[in-house]
């Protein structure tokens, strides 16, 4: 059977035709927030994947596209696989485009202080200091922290040009374009439409702060206006707003001729239009003296003019079309008409509908300068990215020097506006023109010391992944120069493809041994300029003060391959894996497992790089992942779904997120419209900090599902998880309505139990658990409410009540409830049954490879067993050790609050201070940690 299955793989000649730069490719350049999440990131709606098709394997050279077929050295030829296997000396990391700073903890402090200060002094710049969050965040991967960001800036945006800017971007994090059927992007608002995101709450908003109480689409319209005495009645049509003969006549005393035509207008109220105008008609000038004054070479038709006359009288240009305002536009530039511009601007930015509107309406926008219309039409564009950016006329206006300087005129052009449009770009393609365009007009517009780092370093990134390497270098050395340390590591790369290795090692050498405490990044970079022992020492520190980089891990598993010890490099990439799903890392040990027959493993690991990314191709970009499955079809036991349930529910039981993973992916192979099948996935993926691949996953089910309560629950949830609570609890009370399921209690419940609740709200979240229990599920899901109920129980010390609910759930094999036990054994003062519960945890979650599950299990073990002892031995500096360690390498709110209660135990104020602020960045709103900072604070001053 082995050997049928290698007659296939060498059928397909993949030796002649592996080529591309997914997995190993030199220079590769991508930011950390995309790991392990891959999302196609396409303005299509989300369906699943339809079979590949049949590709060719015949062309191109092998690996690397800088290698020549026979002496490109990235393979070791493998009798039994033809197409090779990776070589370490050949791997490459890639370089984080996005801000990383040296000590993240004082970075995040600093901002914290920021934005403190511009909260107490009540500055403009808070929409600023929350982006920069926002570009900090961004090295740490978390998507709640980046979406949370957002919404901030959004809120403390003060011009509806950033309003609308930053409500595109939040729209575009949630992806509603890819729901079926999509709403149009500037459709009014819904009920539980976040607010946050409304078109005309963007650009219409009544107060000053930009975030009005009550949303402008679901406010009641005016009452009709009555008409006052003697008012000039206007067709209905609003065609030309001429006075009809059997009307009472108003005052008219001036008459502008335009053409052989005369509009008659009132002088007075003319000259009460602008200042220029007034001293047109009673200043010095002959047409003070006139009674008939020719306009007809000023532009304006007497159609417009008669508009002219009837908003002097009036001051109302709703009766009006377009092409009239427009001119009324025209008109109130030029005679300095503040009032009539103002009206024209808004009116016209209330008939942009859609993008055909703004297509048509942007022209005179941007030649009137007007800020209103230009924000609305600009809105449009961004709400259809990334569609949008493929329409030539949409990319001049947004990529072009000249483009960002009409913008500016009209008050549009900002560092946010291109923040987002080059964040989009270069998710979808990092090389193109149009991503260096929108970097330079980024870097135009950055004023702040960390905008221009930012903009720098992202010029360097993508020029060097275009392989222009001196330019690379320059971005580099301009991004070193404002400050950012991390772009060090980015010219010691170009100089190194340009030749330069010895400097490019002495640079790297340099940065290490400036550095009491050194990053991981740091012997990371260095470690590719040296070679043997040297080599692997740097890596090793890399890992020891950095688990989360990929690129150590998987030099050592090569390289252990290579001394023909694949057991061992399987295991290698099995630690990273344990803490980053990233797909590379999925590949690698996969073709690891090929190389040993274990193909049943095999694919395990490429059922789940499909789910994270549905279009990823195996062997450098050649092979899609289902064809690799089916190739192996019989090397592997096929399950029907019966097995498959069987499968899933023990892997879930037994915390294998992997297997889980694997076995979802297989039963949606057969049933790819089972909406309940995508949501479970969702879970799984959230649970493993793959967001964006899980909010697609959310996307599918809701796409697939058929009933509309269900529709309903996953519209929730994906409002859920985008931070919009309010809204995800109206769907969920909406879904109720229609019919009780568990999915819409549990989700009531999980909503309502985010955030700070009394006893009794508490008890009424325990009481739609319970009623969630009641509708029909399965024990995977019961067991999740019952574990929620012991968290609930534990938060309103009812501890007995909490144990019995974490006992059933692990009766029904909810392992996860051990860490709720252990915790109720700890808070009942019974320290080993806690480490014993959370033993046995970690004993059965042999192959969980959630981040976050393991750092949760790590702060609990610590919690439990390390840091009381440490505390009860008055060994703080040791405590304080341990946590730095975790720290290092990804702040985590929790360890940074543990941490700082050390440090104020200890009598430093200042280091208490910090990693409050540093915790307060990540959850402003964590209640002990505002409180010690408090205290801490209050202590402070006096020494001070």
């Amino acid at each position: 059977m082995t050997n049928n299955f290698l007659t296939t793989i060498k059928s397909l000649k993949l030796i002649e035709g592996c080529k591309a730069a997914q997995l190993y490719a030199l220079g590769s350049v991508g930011t950390s927030s995309t790991s392990g999440s891959g999302d196609a990131g396409g303005s299509g709606r989300p369906q699943p994947p339809p079979p590949p098709k049949a590709i060719s394997m015949r062309q191109g050279s092998l690996y690397y596209p800088h290698a020549a077929p026979s002496t490109s050295g990235a393979f070791a030829p493998e009798p039994h696989l033809p197409c090779g296997l990776p070589v370490a000396d050949a791997l490459e990391p890639a370089l984080d485009a996005c801000l990383r700073p040296v000590d993240h903890v004082a970075a995040l402090a600093a901002s914290y202080r920021r934005v403190s200060a511009a909260t107490a002094g009540g500055d403009d710049d808070l929409c600023d200091a929350y982006l920069e969050q926002h570009a900090l965040f961004q090295s740490m991967g978390d998507a709640r922290l980046l979406r949370r960001a957002l919404r901030a800036a959004r809120v403390h945006a003060d011009d509806p040009h950033r309003r609308a800017v930053l409500a595109a971007w939040l729209r575009y994090e949630r992806r509603e374009d890819e729901l079926d059927p999509a709403p149009p992007p500037l459709a009014p608002c819904t009920a539980t439409t976040p607010l946050l995101e409304c078109p005309r709450a963007a650009v219409f908003a009544s107060v000053s702060s930009g975030v009005d109480p009550v949303c402008p689409c679901r406010r009641p319209p005016p009452p009709p206006a009555t008409p006052p005495p003697h008012r000039l009645r206007r067709n209905t049509s609003g065609a030309a707003s001429e006075m009809s003969e059997e009307e009472e006549p108003e005052t008219n005393d001036l008459w502008f001729i335009i053409g052989e035509e005369e509009v008659a207008c009132e002088r007075s109220c003319i000259a009460a239009l602008s200042k220029p105008l007034n001293t047109l008609l009673y200043g010095g000038f002959a047409e003070a003296h006139r009674d008939r004054i020719d306009f007809s070479r000023d532009g304006i038709t007497p159609r417009g003019m008669r508009a002219v006359a009837a908003y002097s009288r009036h001051g109302r240009v709703d009766d009006f079309p377009a092409n009239i305002i427009s001119q009324l536009l025209a008109f109130a530039n030029k005679f300095c008409c503040e009032g009539l511009k103002a009206a024209c601007d808004n009116m016209l930015a209330a008939m942009v509908r859609g993008v055909d509107d703004a297509h048509s309406l942007i022209d005179i926008g941007l030649e009137e300068a007007s800020h209103l219309l230009v924000a609305s039409c600009l809105q449009a564009f961004l709400r259809e990215l990334p569609k949008s950016l493929t329409n030539p006329d949409i990319a001049r206006l947004l990529c072009s020097p000249e483009g960002r300087e009409c913008l500016d005129i009209a008050g549009n052009a900002s560092f946010a506006l291109y923040y987002f449009l080059s964040d989009v770009a270069m998710e979808q393609d990092m090389k193109s023109n149009t991503t260096v365009m929108l970097l330079e007009r980024l870097n135009e517009c950055a004023e702040l010391q960390w905008q221009k780092q930012l903009a720098l370093h992202q010029l360097g990134c993508v020029m060097l992944a275009r392989g222009e390497f001196e330019d690379a270098q320059e971005w580099f050395e301009a991004a070193v120069a404002e400050g950012h340390v991390y772009s060090l590591a980015g010219e010691a790369r170009a100089k190194y493809k340009r030749g330069h290795k010895y400097a490019a090692y002495k640079l790297m050498n340099s940065v290490v041994g400036e550095y009491d405490e050194p990053a991981g990044w740091m012997y990371q970079e260095r470690s590719l300029y040296c070679v043997g022992k040297e080599k692997l020492a740097d890596l090793q520190s890399a890992t020891e003060l950095d688990p989360t980089m990929t690129y150590p891990y998987k030099y050592r598993a090569c390289a252990l391959l290579e001394e023909d010890n694949a057991a061992s490099a399987i295991a290698e990439m099995s630690k990273v894996i344990g803490f980053k799903m990233a797909t590379d890392c999925l590949e690698l040990r996969a073709w690891f497992y090929l190389a040993l027959e274990e193909y049943e493993l095999a694919v395990q690991d490429i059922r789940v790089i499909l789910t994270l990314d549905p279009t990823y191709m195996m062997f450098h970009g050649r092979m899609h992942g289902e064809q690799l499955i089916e190739l192996l079809r019989g090397q592997v036991q096929q399950w029907d779904m019966a097995d498959c349930w069987m499968q899933l529910y023990d892997r879930w039981s037994a915390v294998d997120d992997i297997g889980s993973l694997a076995v979802v992916q297989q039963m949606l192979a057969r049933e790819p419209g089972n909406s309940s099948l995508r949501f479970r996935q969702s879970l799984l993926l959230l649970r493993l900090n793959c967001q964006k691949a899980a909010m697609r996953s959310l996307r599918y089910a809701r796409n697939s599902s058929l009933h509309e309560h269900e529709k309903l629950v996953y519209e929730g949830w994906i409002l859920y998880d985008s931070g919009h609570r309010d809204e995800a609890l109206a769907k969920a009370e909406q879904s109720i309505r229609l019919q009780r399921s568990f999915e819409a209690f549990f989700l009531k419940a999980y909503a309502l139990g985010d955030s700070s609740l009394d006893t009794e709200s508490s008890l009424s979240v325990v009481q739609l658990l319970e009623h969630a229990n009641s509708c029909a599920s399965d024990n995977l899901r019961k067991g999740q409410a019952y574990n929620n109920m012991g968290s609930i129980y534990v938060d309103c010390d009812m501890l007995d009540e909490a144990a019995e609910c974490y006992g059933i759930a692990l009766n029904i094999k909810h392992t996860r409830a051990h860490q709720g036990l252990a915790r109720v054994h700890y808070l009942k003062n019974r320290k080993q049954a806690a480490f014993d519960e959370m033993t046995k945890l970690v004993q059965i979650a042999t192959n969980s490879a959630s981040a976050y599950e393991k750092r949760s299990e790590y702060v609990m073990l610590h919690f439990f067993v390390i840091l009381p002892v440490l505390m009860d031995e008055s060994k703080e500096e040791e405590a304080i050790g341990e946590l730095s360690g975790a720290i290092a390498f990804k702040p985590d709110l929790q360890l940074l609050h543990l941490r700082a209660a050390f440090f104020d135990s200890m009598g430093d104020r200042a280091s208490t201070l910090r990693d409050c602020e540093a915790a307060l960045c990540l959850d402003p709103t964590h209640g002990d940690t505002l409180e010690l900072y408090s205290k801490a604070s209050t202590r402070a001053e006096p020494e001070s």
